[in-house]
């Protein structure tokens, strides 16, 4: 694991950035990329023309003219649960050019295997993951995480431009591999998400009487409430590390809970002598 260094030999270029998939993340994104100059275009199966005309961001009904449109980058921001079937719908013999996919889904390897499966050779990929979005990143993304790997890149500038977007808005920038990625995050992203989920279920709420920790709870809930069930279940099913540590937890929940019926069990046979 290392970080990317800020001195580059050559300046960033200025990119030309069409996105797949312009839902909230989508649109956070542009709107930094924006800012820095960079040309947008977007594509999605939900129409956001009328979002788009006021962030005066081109935005294409039809993925053939996008796909044959000029672009440099091509940043997949899709859910993880419809990654596979936008990809293997896109007419990708269509594009013109050498294009640099990024994709910047919560999961790795994941992506990292449906985009080397489906484009053509001589496209270069590269996997992220900005461990932050709307709400987290809403004032800056100063010192918050932008995960990545560079699986197959040819053209280093333009990776390099790429990256810079989120290196000069002053992320902390982690090279590390999609597998190491996914371990890291099973055990600390989808962990987090499913104990808040079970508090969900549970119904937990802010008390008069919260206690320091009891509120740490209830954040935990809301945050991980916030996000969809789509995003949960993809978080499990496209992490093969997912089901282990949810095992993990499982299990560590029966010993706690025998801990504690034998310590009951104890006492109660203290209180009958």
């Amino acid at each position: 694991m290392s970080s990317l260094s800020s001195s580059s030999s050559l300046p960033p270029q200025t990119l030309k950035i069409g996105i797949v998939g312009f839902g909230t993340f989508g649109q956070f994104l542009a709107k930094t990329m924006i800012k820095q100059g960079h040309t947008t275009r977007a594509t999605s199966r939900t129409d956001y023309s009328q979002l788009c005309h006021q962030l005066d961001v081109p935005f294409f009904r039809d993925v053939i003219p996008f796909l044959e449109a000029d672009n440099d980058v091509i940043l997949i921001c899709t859910s993880i649960l419809s990654l596979s079937e936008v990809l293997n719908s896109m007419p990708l013999r269509r594009l013109k050019r050498h294009t640099l996919f990024v994709d910047v889904l919560s999961v790795k390897e994941h992506p990292r295997n449906v985009l080397l499966q489906v484009l053509p050779e001589n496209m270069d990929v590269l996997c992220t993951h900005p461990m932050f979005g709307p709400e987290s990143g809403k004032n800056g993304w100063k010192d918050l995480p932008l995960v990545y790997e560079k699986v197959r890149v040819r053209d280093e500038t333009r990776c390099s431009s790429f990256l810079h977007i989120f290196e000069s808005e002053g992320c902390r920038m982690v090279e590390m591999s999609c597998e190491e990625h996914d371990k890291v995050a099973a055990r600390s992203q989808f962990l987090s998400h499913s104990i808040g989920r079970i508090l969900a279920e549970m119904g937990i709420e802010s008390t008069s009487m919260n206690t320091k920790s009891f509120e740490t709870l209830v954040k935990l809930k809301e945050s991980a409430t916030n996000d969809s069930f789509d995003l949960f279940s993809g978080l499990f099913i496209h992490n093969r590390f997912a089901q282990q540590e949810l095992m993990n937890l499982e299990q560590s929940f029966e010993k706690v809970k025998q801990r504690l019926l034998k310590k009951m069990s104890e006492q109660q046979s203290l209180s009958s002598v």
